[in-house]
This record gives structure tokens, sequence and C-alpha cells, in this order.
């Protein structure tokens, strides 16, 4: 009970934080739960949070799916903060999600470490070209090493793909104080992987670029 009250409260306010839909899950590891509450602080905490809104206006990109593993959580008087010593988080984005942001079609690319892009235009057909996937800075997802791998690169195609992947694009709605480390393309998707030393959730507290 006393669990369920900790992680409610919890799950309240990174749901305000990070303004999802629907309250994540929340897990509180360690025993006895009071004795940790008592001291203000939770030794580990798991979180799990699915669809956070994309923010900003340039190329906005939702993380499909965001866990988080909090150690030495202390708790303020409401639900309104809470502050980690350390924190390691995944950000998984979709395929689907990653093609809306940048206006052409995004999949696993045939190497590791590498996403297919493919631009379509009626009756200039597809052109598909591979890039490698690396962390930049400012939490930014970079696509380089641009290979051409199936149809004819034509004027207005070329065009298309280069402005979809000449440019980092951002994560403007992870926790702020997370750092990105590192990015793998996966079958289905987009991995980030973060970390970070004294983060605060709060209200609004998504990072923004």
């Amino acid at each position: 009970m006393v669990a369920a009250h900790a992680e409610s409260r919890l799950a309240t306010a990174f749901q305000d934080g990070m303004g999802t839909a629907d309250r994540p899950t929340v897990h509180v590891r360690g025993f006895p739960v009071l004795t940790q509450l008592a001291g203000s602080s939770l030794r580990h905490v798991d979180l799990t949070a699915h669809d956070l809104p994309a923010n900003g206006t340039t190329r906005p990109l939702p993380v499909t799916k965001l866990t988080v593993g909090l150690d030495g959580l202390r708790t303020s008087g409401s639900a309104d903060e809470a502050h980690a010593r350390s924190v390691e988080a995944t950000a998984f984005l979709s395929y689907d999600d990653v093609s809306n942001a940048l206006g052409v079609q995004i999949s696993q690319g045939d190497e590791p470490g590498r996403i297919n892009a493919t631009a379509s235009m009626p009756l200039a057909g597809d052109v598909t070209v591979s890039a490698a996937v690396s962390a930049a800075t400012g939490n930014r997802i970079a696509f380089t090493d641009v290979r051409p791998v199936r149809g004819e690169l034509l004027a207005s195609l070329t065009a298309l793909l280069n402005k979809a992947l000449e440019e980092p694009v951002p994560l403007e709605n992870v926790p702020a104080g997370l750092r990105l480390r590192s990015v793998t393309a996966t079958r289905s998707g987009i991995e980030a992987d973060f970390a970070g030393r004294s983060v605060t959730f709060r209200p609004g507290s998504a990072a923004t670029a």
C-alpha cells in the first residue's frame, strides 16, 4: 500500500512534467519502502512512459516509449517534483514517428548502425539511400555517410532526401539534465540511450533545443 502510494505520486509528477496522455508505470525497488520514504529518498525507481508528445516546431519527433531508471530519488512534499542522483534512460523512436518527422520513409538499413531513407514522387518512382545514425551534440540524432541503395537519383528526389537527412534531429521531449550517449538502429525503430546526474522532474521539465 505504501509502495503503491509512492508510485502513484511519482507517476503523477512525471505525467505532468512530460505531458503524456496516459500515466506512466512506476515501480519502486528495494525493501522496506516505508523506511526509504521516511528518509525522503528511494534507492531505485523504474519508470516506463509511452507516446511523449513532441515539442518545438522544427521537425518535431515524439518519443514512442521512454524507459527510465532513477537512483537516489528524493521527492518533494507534493507530487510536483522529484530529484534523482543519477538517471539512465532509453528513448525508443518508431520508424513511423521518425518518418513523419523527416518527411521521408525511414526503415532499418541493410547494415548494422544504418537506416534506409526512401523518397517517392509520382512518375519518378522511389529512391532509397542508406545513412549511418549516431549521437550528436545537443541531444540530437545525426544521419551521416549517405549512400545510394536503389533507384535513380533524380535532382528532385535527391533534394528531398538531402533536406531530410542533412540536419541532425533534436530530441526535445526528454527530461532536462539527460545527455544522449548513443543511438542504435533496430528492426522496428531507433533507440537513443541517455544518462544524467542530478536530474529534477517537475512540470515543464522536458528539454528544449
